[in-house]
């Protein structure tokens, strides 16, 4: 795959993952803030603001968690522009990218204590597991397919292994 090609697939991706995490949070903010909304079995949506990380872990720590991300997010963005230190594929590394940028604009645009001290918009709700938002379901299931596509790599042969076919 060409670097641009590789590019384009990887800031769309991000875009758009930022763009429906950001709209889904603007409804839950508007339409959760003093109700719940059953859909089906356990599944809900109900509003909770988060200052820690992932799955509610942390809390308290959000300038730390925040300063981490935002390190966690350059630091992709640059190894992955282009392909030239990942070689991996550009969507799963722009829904990394576009979920991470998602909970970090969160983190710096609501209120809380300091820059970063803004908590994260959760709303989606199976009431047995953490409340999560998009952002997050994004990154979770690219790292998922990123670890299986990993472990289904055949490692290269060695030269002895070569050698004895």
């Amino acid at each position: 795959m060409g670097v641009r090609r590789h590019n384009v697939i990887l800031l769309s991706v991000a875009g758009l993952v930022v763009a429906v995490d950001q709209l889904t949070k603007w409804w839950a903010l508007v339409t959760l803030d003093d109700r719940s909304i059953d859909l089906i079995w356990t599944l809900r949506f109900h509003l909770v603001h988060n200052t820690g990380a992932a799955f509610g872990l942390g809390q308290d720590r959000d300038t730390v968690i925040a300063v981490l991300a935002l390190v966690f997010v350059v630091v992709l963005a640059w190894a992955s522009w282009g392909g030239r230190r990942l070689s991996l594929p550009p969507l799963l590394l722009g829904m990394v990218l576009g979920g991470a940028v998602g909970n970090l604009s969160d983190r710096v645009a609501r209120r809380g204590d300091g820059v970063l001290g803004g908590a994260v918009v959760d709303f989606i709700d199976f009431q047995w597991w953490p409340v999560f938002n998009v952002a997050d379901a994004s990154i979770v299931v690219a790292g998922i397919t990123l670890v299986l596509l990993a472990s289904r790599r055949q490692p290269p042969p060695t030269p002895d292994a070569a050698d004895e076919s």
